[in-house]
């Protein structure tokens, strides 16, 4: 027996657009990762086929929600502070602090028809309600865009097949600082999580719905 067909998944299920953490902590030259001389652009690259994919999904009805990393004193744990970010030198303090500039969103707007969710973990589910959002939506497939690839991306991806959901990855709608890391992230994705395609498929297959 072989997997549903990426036309057939979008045909019989309804599905949501997930655009996570991009942001300008980890997507502005400015941000967190951009000060530590990490080649932003890259990440950038991304925004095009992010913006085609919102337009899209207003077009033709298909939810969007946006995802931000947020933390303050009330998400620490002191694990997760000390875990390394990139760095075994590195630790994770300081990065994406509530009412700051850093965690507002990179390049993007809100719609009033769109949700928008904190998260303080690198799945979009650990202690939020995107599980429950999308079940009140009917939602059935998450497509997944954002940064990081190899982090946020990826860890969402595996957590949304694990709770049966059908996953699409755009990766052209997605980015990261290392390409090898991006590669290895959909290549990855692509074998055992989901789905992998592009943002002009995406929408093609929108609007046949």
């Amino acid at each position: 027996m072989k997997p549903l067909s990426l036309d057939r998944i979008f045909k019989e299920t309804k599905s949501a657009l997930v655009v996570i953490d991009v942001q300008n902590e980890f997507c502005h030259p400015d941000g967190a990762f951009g000060k530590r001389g990490l080649d932003t652009s890259i990440v950038r690259k991304m925004m095009p086929a992010i913006h085609k994919l919102i337009d899209g999904a207003h077009k033709y009805d298909v939810p969007v929600i946006f995802v931000k990393n947020v933390e303050d004193k009330t998400t620490y744990s002191y694990q997760w502070e000390m875990r390394p970010d990139g760095d075994e030198d590195i630790a994770n303090i300081g990065i994406c602090q509530r009412g700051t500039w850093n965690v507002e969103l990179y390049d993007l707007e809100v719609s009033d028809d769109d949700y928008v969710i904190e998260k303080h973990r690198f799945s979009a589910f650990v202690n939020t309600h995107l599980y429950s959002l999308l079940r009140n939506l009917k939602v059935e497939t998450v497509v997944l865009v954002g940064c990081a690839t190899n982090v946020c991306v990826e860890t969402t991806a595996r957590h949304a097949c694990c709770l049966d959901y059908f996953v699409v990855v755009a990766e052209d709608g997605c980015g990261t600082w290392f390409k090898p890391a991006h590669d290895g992230a959909i290549e990855n994705i692509k074998r055992f999580f989901g789905k992998v395609t592009d943002s002009d498929t995406i929408v093609k297959l929108w609007a046949e719905e």
